[in-house]
C-alpha cells in the first residue's frame, strides 16, 4: 500500500528534513545512561524546543505546534531519516506530556508541560516495585495524605530514565484499606526531594539505564496529584495506552531499523536463503506496523480512543525489535562478537540486540499482553 500525502503535509516533511539537516549534531552524542551523554542529550531536547520541534502534536502555549497525530509521524519518519539523537526525554513527552493533556489541570500544564519541551525536567517512569513488576495491581508503595502534602513511603524499581532525571511520574496507593488496582494515586515527585534515594541499576552493557528509587517518609505538595485521589489506575492505564500502542515506539524506528538491516546484509555475498527470507519478512512486518500505527492515528483524529488493541502492538513491535537484531547478528557472524571502537556499526547493533531483549519485557510484558488480548479483544474465558 502507498500513502499519498497532502501538499501542506509534503511542505510540512520538507520543513523538517530541512531544519534536522541543519541541526543534527554531526558526530553521535555520548551515550545517554551516561551522566555526560545525559546532558548533552538534554542540551538536544533544548535545541529542539528552539526549533520549535520538541513536541509538534502538543498545543502552541504549551511548547507545541498544535498539529495532527499524521504531522507527528512525518517528524517521525524524518527524525529517524537523519539519525537524530534518542529522545533522552521520551517518557515526558511521549508518556506523561499526553496524559496531562488529558487528566492534569490547567495549573500543571502551565508547570509542567512547557518545562518538559525546554528540557528542563527530564522524567523517569515510577511504576514497577520489587513484587509489582507488570502486575501494577499490586503496588505497595504508599500516599498517605496529611493536609496540603502526601507523605510517600516504600520503593519503585526498573525506572527509566531515573538515574540522572530530575522528576519521576508514578503510582501509590494513597488509601491503605483498598487493594489490587483501586485506592491508587498518580503523583509526580522530584527526584531531589528529601528522603529520596536513587540507586542505578547497570544493564548488560554496564551502563545505568534504569534506577531503583526508595522513598522514606517523603513530603510532596497535593498539587502535584494528577486527577482525582484513588482514580490513579485509570490514568496510569491512559499513559500504557500511549506507550504500547502509538507514542514511545514510532514506526519509523523500526523502518529505519530494517532499512540499516538490509544495508548491513548487502555487504556481504551468498547469505543464507533463511537469512534472506528473514530480511524481507522484517522488513514487510515494519512496513506493516507503519500501516497499522496511521490507522491508528487516524481512528484517535476521528475521536476515538486507544484501546486493549495496544497490547497487540506492543507484542508485535517488541517482537519485531528482536527479531531484526537476531538477524543482525546473524549476518554478522562471528564478527558479533567484537565490541571494539573500531567495529562501531557492529558495536551498534550488539547493543541494540542487548536492548531488544528487554522490548518484551518493559512497557508490560508480553505474557501479561497476550492475556488482555485474550480476554479483552477475543473474548475467552480468564
Amino acid at each position: 500500500m502507498k500513502l499519498n500525502y497532502t501538499n501542506d503535509q509534503n511542505s510540512f516533511r520538507q520543513e523538517v528534513r530541512s531544519w534536522l539537516e541543519r541541526n543534527v549534531p554531526k558526530k553521535p552524542l555520548l551515550s545517554l545512561d551516561t551522566k555526560e551523554g545525559f546532558e548533552q542529550h538534554r542540551h538536544w531536547e533544548k535545541t529542539l524546543n528552539k526549533g520549535n520541534w520538541s513536541m509538534v502534536t502538543w498545543p502552541k502555549e504549551y511548547g507545541g505546534r498544535g498539529l495532527d497525530l499524521i504531522e507527528w509521524l512525518i517528524f517521525e519518519e524524518e527524525y529517524y531519516r537523519a539519525k537524530a539523537p534518542i529522545r533522552v526525554n521520551q517518557n515526558g513527552v511521549f508518556l506523561l506530556g499526553p496524559t496531562l493533556m488529558e487528566y492534569g489541570n490547567e495549573a500543571q500544564k502551565q508547570r509542567f508541560l512547557s518545562a518538559m519541551a525546554r528540557g528542563e525536567h527530564i522524567w523517569a517512569q515510577g511504576w514497577s516495585e520489587p513484587n509489582a513488576g507488570s502486575d501494577m495491581a499490586a503496588i505497595r508503595s504508599t500516599a498517605i495524605k496529611q493536609g496540603d502534602k502526601f507523605i510517600i513511603n516504600g520503593q519503585k524499581t526498573w525506572s527509566s530514565r531515573a538515574s540522572f532525571a530530575d522528576w519521576t511520574f508514578g503510582l501509590f496507593r494513597s488509601d491503605l484499606e483498598t487493594s489490587r488496582h483501586h485506592g491508587l494515586s498518580f503523583i509526580l515527585v522530584p527526584l531531589d526531594a528529601s528522603g529520596v534515594s536513587v540507586r542505578p541499576i547497570p544493564q548488560l552493557d554496564g551502563e545505568p539505564g534504569f534506577a531503583e528509587i526508595f522513598f522514606d517518609n517523603v513530603e510532596v505538595p497535593t498539587d502535584n496529584l494528577i486527577g482525582n485521589e484513588g482514580q490513579g489506575w485509570n490514568i496510569a492505564m491512559a499513559t500504557a495506552g500511549f506507550e504500547r500502542g502509538l507514542m514511545l515506539r514510532s514506526p519509523a524506528r523500526f523502518q529505519e531499523t530494517a532499512a540499516n538491516l538490509i544495508k548491513l546484509a548487502s555487504n556481504y555475498d551468498n547469505l543464507a536463503p533463511s537469512i534472506n527470507a528473514a530480511l524481507i519478512d522484517c522488513w514487510v512486518r515494519a512496513e506493516a506496523y507503519a500501516l497499522n500505527i496511521y490507522q491508528t492515528a487516524s481512528k484517535i483524529q476521528a475521536g476515538k480512543k486507544i484501546g486493549p488493541e495496544s497490547s497487540l502492538g506492543k507484542i508485535f513491535w517488541s517482537n519485531l525489535d528482536l527479531e531484526m537484531h537476531a538477524v543482525a547478528l546473524k549476518i554478522l557472524g562471528t564478527q558479533s562478537e567484537l565490541k571494539n571502537e573500531e567495529a562501531k556499526n557492529i558495536s551498534s547493533w550488539i547493543k541494540g540486540f542487548m536492548f531488544s531483549l528487554a522490548g518484551p519485557i518493559y512497557a508490560g510484558t508480553n505474557e501479561i499482553q497476550k492475556n488482555i488480548v485474550a480476554e479483552r479483544l477475543l473474548g475467552l474465558p480468564r
